[in-house]
């Protein structure tokens, strides 16, 4: 069985993009997945404090929210990131998950200690914003890519939304909860997701 690990970073409980992400856990259960959906909206997560102390361990020496996260990703085989854009970022609470991912790349790259978990997993984003600017995107990508490379996640995609705020207008997008749900039926299914209408692919 496909296990399917979520974390919203969104603030809003019942939010667009917890709407978003409801709708690929429902299919993907729908197809046989399991699927656990954490917030991140305040989780006692510590931004990275640069202080070296997994240098040699690959684990981090912080002991908060982020702590039982560790092994919630070893045991996925998908994680889906969540996050709506605020001010071009995403927020606080999920830049805070990718920053304590350093432990698992210092465990990856310098100690070289093969993928987590003992497999390789599938990563997905899945974020909205309320503005239509072309750069909407840009630069939260780079930071998705290097977080997945972090955790021995393959990059497979995103699904990206542009003119959502108000809550439920991600309802009333055309397309928008259709693709999720498609994502989260292929995913369950371990299909290509070339095939997945509106997934921008890096």
């Amino acid at each position: 069985m496909t296990l399917i690990t979520g974390f919203m970073g969104s603030p809003r409980k019942g939010g667009n993009t917890d709407m978003l992400l409801d709708a690929l856990f429902v299919e993907a259960a729908a197809h046989g997945a399991e699927t656990e959906g954490i917030s991140l909206a305040g989780r006692d997560i510590t931004p990275c404090i640069e202080c070296g102390g997994c240098d040699e361990t690959g684990v981090c020496v912080l002991n908060d929210g982020m702590t039982p996260l560790y092994e919630k990703i070893e045991a996925s085989d998908v994680v889906v990131l969540a996050s709506p854009i605020f001010f071009y970022n995403i927020t606080a609470s999920t830049q805070a998950l990718v920053e304590r991912s350093q432990a698992c790349w210092v465990g990856k790259y310098r100690l070289k200690r093969g993928p987590l978990g003992g497999k390789m997993r599938k990563g997905v984003f899945l974020s909205l914003g309320a503005t239509q600017g072309k750069l909407l995107f840009d630069g939260v990508l780079r930071v998705v890519r290097y977080f997945f490379d972090a955790i021995d996640a393959t990059f497979e995609g995103a699904l990206l939304y542009r003119g959502i705020e108000e809550r439920g207008a991600i309802l009333r997008h055309p397309t928008a909860i259709k693709e999720a749900r498609t994502l989260g039926a292929f995913l369950a299914e371990g299909k290509d997701l070339s095939g997945v209408e509106g997934l921008f692919r890096p």
